[in-house]
């Protein structure tokens, strides 16, 4: 029998899960309450890294969906993803700062990941600042156009026979099972539908949560809360230029901030150039729920270290700014994989900055838990570390 799968979030994860679904062979449907990419999809640079990830189930993740990237670069076309495999430079503002990223790549390196210490950095951005005493250069680091993604994903999902439905929300259709086996911690009945707001009920032998941000909303009427929770960022965009950035480049300090559970604003500096000519300065971070004010503190504060790190960039126009919400999990690893409160429930949301570098990997994963097969990364265990019993007592209640 055919598997049918509906899909809540018509983002970058949501847009990856039901691709790979739809490849397949299962029944697929996409809900959103907007169009394809206008969440947090629409407000990230399009990273697709290894660089800032520490070895562990994230790097693993990251690690698969690098190669699927790649894999549906040639399938849909790469400029249907604006993919550039352009790497990426980590650079470090002190010695001490250098030898602790040479420690961090030292550990990736022996994961697997491609890592090449730089002392003469200018060498490959000309245009840094003089006097950075070295850094590490990640040839595998890339970049896509995040909404271009992820409408060619959820196209070719489409092509495979899935169907896509905007401007409707869901909430779960739930029958209750005959009995429960010993270790059962189901709290309710198994997913059987969808219910959404235009009245109609789409039949569901499993419901993908990938609601990004909105993920412990949408956990909560699926009977299956997850601890999803938002942090703001701001990037800021110049105007074009020519070409002048090279790879995406960002100082050390980035690490420790994207794995910190600091309430207070955390801003690093990250530059990238984009195809069109632009030049994107990031990142800043701050745990301020779901308020959208401008915050010209946070500007100012990037804009001053993207010219200490570039100091052309004092003679450029900035263009725009815009800001989104990063969903993250308290110990900022992603919840992938099935509920054991609900049987039918599938979570794939949690991914904090790094959802679009994650997406392909969540969805191969999402698809093998649906099946019931290994998925295909490196380390066979890595996925269970991504459970949600992890946050999970005993009892089958949120810790």
């Amino acid at each position: 029998m055919t598997l049918k799968i509906v899909v809540v979030g018509a983002g970058v994860v949501g847009a990856a899960c039901a691709f790979h679904a739809a490849s397949a062979g299962m029944d697929v449907t996409v809900v959103d309450r907007g169009p394809v990419g206008a969440g947090t999809t629409s407000r990230g640079e399009g990273n697709v890294l290894l660089s800032d990830k520490e070895p562990g189930p994230e790097l693993a993740l990251a690690q698969l969906s690098r190669t699927l990237w790649d894999e549906a670069g040639k399938e849909l076309g790469p400029d249907c993803l604006e993919l550039e495999p352009k790497g990426g430079l980590v650079v470090a503002s002190t010695a001490e700062g250098l030898a602790a990223l040479g420690e961090f790549a030292a550990r990736q390196e022996a994961a697997g990941v491609r890592v090449e210490p730089v002392d003469r950095v200018r060498d490959l951005e000309p245009h840094l600042a003089p006097g950075i005493p070295g850094g590490v250069h990640y040839p595998q680091d890339a970049q896509v156009q995040p909404v271009l993604a992820a409408a060619a994903l959820l196209r070719a999902a489409v092509e495979h026979g899935a169907r896509f439905r905007t401007g409707e929300v869901a909430s779960a259709v739930t029958a209750r099972d005959g009995g429960r086996t010993p270790g059962d911690r189901s709290t309710g009945g198994r997913i059987t539908g969808v219910r959404t707001t235009a009245g109609d009920v789409l039949p569901a032998d499993a419901v993908v949560n990938a609601a990004g941000t909105w993920g412990g909303e949408v956990g909560r009427r699926l009977g299956a809360p997850v601890e999803v929770l938002p942090r703001r960022g701001f990037v800021l965009v110049t105007q074009p230029l020519p070409p002048m950035v090279r790879r995406k480049v960002y100082s050390a300090d980035y690490v420790a901030h994207v794995a910190s559970s600091d309430t207070g604003l955390e801003t690093s500096c990250v530059v990238e150039g984009t195809r069109g000519g632009t030049i994107l300065v990031g990142a800043s971070r701050e745990r301020v729920g779901f308020d959208t004010t401008p915050n010209p503190a946070v500007v100012a504060r990037l804009a001053a270290q993207a010219c200490r790190l570039f100091p052309f960039l004092r003679g450029v126009h900035l263009m725009r700014t815009y800001r989104g919400f990063r969903p993250y999990c308290p110990d900022h690893l992603p919840v992938v994989g099935p509920d054991p409160r609900v049987p039918g429930v599938v979570h794939a949301c949690g991914h904090e900055g790094a959802g679009i570098g994650l997406a392909p990997a969540t969805g191969a994963l999402v698809t093998a838990h649906l099946l019931g097969r290994p998925w295909r990364g490196a380390d066979p265990a890595a996925h269970t570390a991504l459970l949600p019993d992890r946050f999970l007592s005993p009892g089958g209640a949120l810790q």
